[in-house]
């Protein structure tokens, strides 16, 4: 990669976005079906890279959450209960051994203790909280780019796609149910099973609007509670936040986005304290294989350094 200097890109740039949209439409259209995003994300990337210099800079260093993006949506080709089997009952007992309650009729995980005990006050804040889970990290990575600490910038933002790929790779090898489908379909995996809005259906509810409903129907995998992604992406936001030292105020606030997040993935009976813990443990190997591995490899480090070189 060379740095951008031209005010229109070059002849073989050109081609080779025009080539990889086409292919990314046509092998989208063949296995999964397009749907109006995918327009979307290829017209925004397009008018943003042959705009001009400074939004074709954007466009390219957007990459990374763009690709986690495709990465995601891409896992309907192959489904990962395809893979190895989904776990279900183990999952549930070893959240009830480890953090079950004691209640009038035995004990019970945290999420089925939610299920029946919850208020509105905390039905609100927990649709707030979720609200935050992709939005927050992304302005945190535009607020980087767009007052120039581009490295910094750069490192955040391959490190969310890094984390996420970890991630997905654990959708596979560990197939696992969500605390919402033990409670609605008890411990026999039906596959092919739509989304389920849980606990957030209340904050639907108290708005008037259906945002949660939007999102979860549109879930391209619900097997896949291991390990909690939610509990993982405000890890690595405050993480690079305090590595960029921000202003104490920012740190504060994404420390308790943070947690309600972690909260709010237990409340909903989207995922148990496990999923959670393992999310948090997914973030933190991510950054430090970054950090202490890849970024100390030569040839990774030379590869940042001209991806750096090639946005500033």
């Amino acid at each position: 990669m060379e740095k951008i200097n031209k005010k229109r890109p070059t002849l073989r740039e050109s081609l080779l976005v025009c080539t990889i949209s086409f292919v990314f439409l046509v092998l989208t259209a063949l296995f999964i079906g397009l749907r109006l995003e995918h327009f979307f994300i290829v017209g925004l990337f397009f008018i943003l890279f042959f705009t001009g210099v400074s939004f074709r800079k954007l466009a390219v260093a957007l990459l990374p959450f763009i690709l986690f993006g495709i990465s995601y949506d891409w896992m309907r080709i192959y489904p990962n209960y395809r893979v190895n089997p989904i776990d279900v009952g183990g999952l549930y007992t070893a959240e009830k051994s480890l953090f079950g309650i004691s209640t009038n009729n035995g004990f019970v995980t945290p999420c089925e203790y939610f299920s029946v005990h919850h208020w509105p006050v905390a039905d609100f804040f927990a649709g707030v909280f979720y609200l935050c889970w992709v939005p927050v990290p992304i302005l945190f990575g535009l607020w980087l780019y767009f007052k120039g600490h581009r490295k910094n910038y750069l490192r955040f933002s391959m490190v969310f796609l890094f984390v996420n790929l970890i991630g997905f790779a654990g959708y596979y090898i560990h197939p696992a149910a969500p605390p919402w489908y033990a409670m609605n379909y008890g411990f026999t995996p039906v596959l092919n099973t739509p989304g389920n809005v849980a606990g957030l259906g209340r904050f639907d509810e108290l708005i008037g609007i259906n945002i949660f409903h939007s999102i979860y129907g549109r879930n391209a995998n619900v097997f896949a509670a291991i390990p909690s992604l939610h509990a993982a992406y405000m890890v690595i936001t405050l993480i690079y936040a305090i590595i960029n030292r921000c202003k104490i105020w920012v740190i504060s606030l994404f420390a308790v986005i943070m947690v309600g997040i972690w909260w709010t993935a237990v409340y909903s009976g989207h995922h148990y304290l496990i999923d959670v813990l393992l999310g948090v443990f997914c973030a933190l190997l991510g950054i430090l294989i970054f950090e202490k591995l890849l970024m100390r490899w030569s040839k990774f480090r030379n590869f940042f350094n001209h991806y750096q070189k090639y946005i500033a």
